[in-house]
C-alpha cells in the first residue's frame, strides 16, 4: 500500500453533476483536510468519503491538528480563511485556496491530505493531495504550499 497519486473521486463528482444532484459547494470555509500516512492507497474510481476504508485508518493528527482534520476556515496563516474559489477561463475550471498553514502542530509522516465536505452528511471525498514525501512536525507549522495551477484544475475542452 502507498501513496502513489493525487486526483479527484469520480463517485462524488458524478453524485454532483448527474440526478443525485449532490449539493457539493466548493466556496464553502467549512471542508476539511484530513492528513494520512503513505499507510493506504487511495482509490478514486471506488473511494467514496472520509471515514470509510481507507479513510478510516492511519490518519495523522497530533497537536495543532485534530482527528478528522482541520476546516479550511482554520487553516490559514494566524487562523483565517483559506479563501476557496473556483474560477473559470481558457477552458479550464480552477479550484485554488490560499496555502494552507497552521502552527503549533507536532505531527509524524503525514504524506498525504483527503480534502472533504465535512457539511455533508456523508463527509464527501472530493480530492487527494500526494505530498511526494513523508511531513512532520515539532512544536512547528505545517505548510501546505498549492501550485500556481491551483489545488486542481479541470480541462473541459475536448
Amino acid at each position: 500500500m502507498a501513496i502513489t497519486a493525487s486526483g479527484l473521486y469520480v463517485a462524488t463528482w458524478l453524485d454532483a453533476i448527474d440526478a443525485t444532484q449532490l449539493s457539493l459547494d466548493m466556496s464553502l470555509a467549512t471542508h476539511k483536510l484530513a492528513l494520512f500516512s503513505n499507510s493506504i492507497t487511495p482509490d478514486f474510481n471506488t473511494d467514496t468519503a472520509f471515514g470509510v476504508s481507507p479513510y478510516d485508518a492511519n490518519e495523522v493528527y497530533g497537536t495543532g491538528w485534530a482527528t478528522g482534520g482541520v476546516a479550511l476556515s482554520a487553516a490559514g496563516t494566524g487562523g483565517s480563511s483559506t479563501n476557496p474559489a473556483i474560477t473559470g477561463g481558457s477552458g479550464n475550471i480552477k479550484y485554488d485556496m490560499d496555502d494552507v498553514i497552521v502552527a503549533g502542530t507536532t505531527l509524524t509522516n503525514a504524506r498525504g491530505c483527503l480534502l472533504y465536505a465535512d457539511a455533508l452528511a456523508g463527509n464527501n471525498a472530493i480530492c487527494f493531495i500526494n505530498f511526494g514525501a513523508d511531513y512532520s512536525t515539532v512544536a512547528g507549522t505545517f505548510t501546505i504550499t498549492w501550485n500556481a495551477a491551483g489545488v486542481f484544475y479541470i480541462d473541459v475542452t475536448p
